[in-house]
C-alpha cells in the first residue's frame, strides 16, 4: 500500500475545509440526493461525498455505507484530491497502491473506485471527492466519466452556495445568518460533550464619526481591517462574524472566559495600529464576554444576548 502525497497547499486547504464547518454535521438532503442518484445511475453499492481532513476522511453524504469516517492513511480519496482529473481504479487488486489496503482486503471489500475532486475555489486543491465504489472490477465509459465529474461539480457548487450566502460581502467573515448557524452548532456540540464555549460581542467605538468625518470608504476600510485583525487574534477554529453595522462577534469552542479575554486583548493591540486615514491611527471598541453555563443558557441566542448586554454595560461605563 502506498500512502497518498500531501497537497502543496495542505495548510490552506485544511483551513478552508474547516472554515466551512461541514465536518461532523448531520446529513443534508442537498448532498444526499447526489449520492442516491449516483448509486442508481452507475449501478454501484456505494456512493460518497468524502471530505479529506488532516488525519481522516469524513463522509458528508454516504449511500450504501454505515461508517462515518476512515483513516486518511488508507483512503482512496486522499489520492484523488491531488489528481487534476478523475482517479479511476478499475481493479484494486491489480493496483500496487491499493492491493493490500485494509479497505480492499477487508470491509467494504473495494474492488473498483472512481473519485472526482470537489474543489470550491479555482486553482486550489480539492476539499474532498465525490466517489463511487463497487465490490467487483469494472470500467467507466467516457460518458460515465463526464457524469461523475458533473456530479462532483454540483456538490462543489452546493457547498459554495451555502458558504457565499453565509458570508459578509465587505469583510469576508460570516454574516449574521452564518454566525448564528455556526454558533448554534458550536453550542449544541459543547452542551452534548460537556465542553467549554465562550462568546464575545464587539461594538466599535465612535464608528459613526469615522463615516461622518472621513466618508464611507474610510469606514468600509476600518471594517475590513477589524475583520482581518480578528482573524489574526483569534484561533483558526473560532467562528468570526459581522453582525451588522459596526458590530462583530466571535464564538470560541473549548475556550474559557479568561482565554477569550486574552484573545480580545490581542485584538485590541492589533487595532491600535490600524490606519483610519493618513495621519489618524487606532480603532477602539467595547465588548462583552460570556462563557457557557449549561444551567443558565438554553440556547446560543441566550449567550449572545448576554454578551450583547455586557458589551453595552461596558460601553456605558467607559463613556
Amino acid at each position: 500500500m502506498k500512502p497518498a502525497p500531501t497537497p502543496a497547499d495542505e495548510k490552506e486547504r485544511l483551513g478552508e475545509l474547516r472554515g466551512l464547518w461541514l465536518l461532523d454535521t448531520e446529513a443534508e438532503e442537498r448532498f444526499d440526493r447526489y449520492t442516491r442518484i449516483a448509486r442508481q445511475v452507475f449501478d454501484v453499492p456505494i456512493a460518497l461525498v468524502s471530505l479529506v481532513d488532516g488525519d481522516r476522511q469524513w463522509f458528508k453524504s454516504k449511500s450504501g455505507l454505515d461508517v462515518c469516517e476512515t483513516s486518511r492513511d488508507v483512503s482512496f480519496c486522499g489520492h484523488a484530491i491531488v489528481e487534476r482529473g478523475l482517479l479511476v481504479v478499475e481493479d484494486t487488486q491489480r493496483d500496487e497502491r491499493f492491493a493490500d489496503n485494509p479497505l480492499v482486503t477487508g470491509e467494504p471489500k473495494i474492488r473498483f473506485y472512481a473519485g472526482a475532486p470537489v474543489p470550491i475555489r479555482s486553482g486550489k486543491s480539492a476539499l474532498g471527492t465525490f466517489c463511487i465504489i463497487d465490490t467487483k472490477p469494472r470500467t467507466l465509459t467516457p460518458g460515465e466519466r463526464t457524469l461523475l465529474r458533473d456530479l462532483a461539480d454540483s456538490v462543489g457548487e452546493a457547498i459554495l452556495a451555502v458558504d457565499m450566502a453565509s458570508l459578509d460581502d465587505l469583510t469576508r467573515i460570516s454574516n449574521r445568518r452564518g454566525l448564528l448557524a455556526l454558533g448554534r452548532r458550536s453550542f449544541e456540540t459543547a452542551r452534548q460533550r460537556g465542553k467549554k464555549l465562550s462568546t464575545v460581542f464587539i461594538d466599535l467605538d465612535r464608528f459613526k464619526e469615522v463615516n461622518d468625518l472621513h466618508g464611507h470608504a474610510a469606514g468600509d476600510g476600518v471594517l475590513r481591517e477589524v475583520a482581518g485583525a480578528m482573524r489574526e487574534a483569534f484561533r483558526e477554529s473560532d467562528v468570526l462574524g459581522r453582525m451588522g453595522g459596526d458590530e462583530f462577534c466571535a464564538v470560541l469552542p473549548t475556550a474559557s472566559q479568561d482565554q477569550t479575554e486574552r484573545a480580545v486583548e490581542r485584538l485590541r493591540g492589533l487595532l491600535e495600529n490600524v490606519e483610519v486615514k493618513p495621519g489618524l491611527r487606532g480603532v477602539d471598541f467595547s465588548y462583552g464576554v460570556v462563557e457557557l453555563d449549561p444551567d443558565r443558557h438554553q440556547s446560543f441566542e441566550d449567550i449572545l444576548a448576554e454578551a450583547d448586554e455586557r458589551m453595552y454595560s461596558n460601553k456605558r461605563a467607559s463613556e
